[in-house]
C-alpha cells in the first residue's frame, strides 16, 4: 500500500465511525422520543428532521477527522514502512514517526472524546429515561414490548462503543497489541457484520427462521 493510500485508509476508517458514534446516538434519541414523548414524535422527528441529522452526522464525521490527517501528513516517517497491524490506524502509524507526534496525539485524544464520550454519556441519559418510563408502565406485557422496541440498538451501542473504549481509553501497557488487533477485527467487521442480524431480530419473519432452524 502506498502512504497516500494508508492516509486515505486512515481518514475514512475513522470518518466512517465517528459517523457511526453519532448515528447510534441520534437512535438514541428517536427511542427517547417515541417511548418518553410518544405523542409529539411525530412533530419533532419528522422527515426532514430525519434527513438533516444523517446528513450533518455524516458531515460532521467526515470534516472532523481532516485536522489529524492532515497534521499526520506533516510527519515524516523512518525507513520502515512496514505497519503491525490489521490496518492503517493512528497509534501504529505514528510509531514509524521520526518526529514529535505530541500534536496529533492530542487531536485525537480531544476528537475521541467529542465523538464517543459525550455521545456516549447522552445514549446513557436517554436509556435513564427510557428505563424509568418503562418502569412506570403498569403491565408487565406492555413494559416487555416498550422495551423490545430500543433492544437491537441497545444490543449495537454495547458491542461498538464497548470495543471502542478498551481500545482508546484502556492504558496500553494492559492492552496488547495482539489483544488490540483482535478487537479492531471485531469493531471493524464481526460488529457491522452482526448489525443486520441484531436488527432484523425484531422482524417476525427472521424469528420463525431462526425458530425453525434451531428447533
Amino acid at each position: 500500500m502506498s502512504f497516500y493510500g494508508c492516509i486515505s485508509q486512515l481518514y475514512l476508517g475513522p470518518s466512517t465511525g465517528c459517523a457511526e458514534c453519532l448515528l447510534l446516538t441520534v437512535m438514541a434519541y428517536d427511542r427517547y422520543l417515541a417511548i418518553c414523548n410518544p405523542l409529539r414524535y411525530s412533530s419533532i422527528m419528522n422527515i426532514r428532521t430525519r434527513n438533516h441529522l444523517v446528513v450533518w452526522v455524516w458531515l460532521f464525521g467526515l470534516i472532523v477527522m481532516i485536522i489529524p490527517t492532515a497534521t499526520v501528513c506533516k510527519l515524516q516517517f523512518c525507513d520502515s514502512n512496514t505497519i503491525d497491524y490489521l490496518f492503517c490506524d493512528l497509534a501504529p502509524l505514528l510509531q514509524l514517526s521520526s518526529t514529535d507526534t505530541a500534536l496529533v496525539e492530542m487531536e485525537a485524544i480531544l476528537i475521541t472524546i467529542i465523538v464517543t464520550l459525550f455521545p456516549f454519556m447522552l445514549i446513557i441519559l436517554s436509556y435513564v429515561c427510557i428505563f424509568w418510563t418503562i418502569l412506570k408502565v403498569t403491565s408487565k406485557t406492555g413494559r416487555q414490548k416498550t422495551f423490545s422496541t430500543c433492544s437491537a440498538h441497545l444490543a449495537s451501542v454495547c458491542a461498538y462503543f464497548g470495543t471502542i473504549f478498551i481500545i482508546y481509553f484502556v492504558p496500553s501497557e494492559q492492552n496488547s497489541f495482539k489483544i488490540n488487533k483482535f478487537i479492531s477485527l471485531l469493531y471493524t467487521i464481526v460488529t457491522p457484520l452482526l448489525n443486520p442480524i441484531i436488527y432484523s431480530l425484531r422482524n417476525r419473519e427472521m424469528k420463525a427462521c431462526f425458530l425453525s432452524y434451531f428447533s
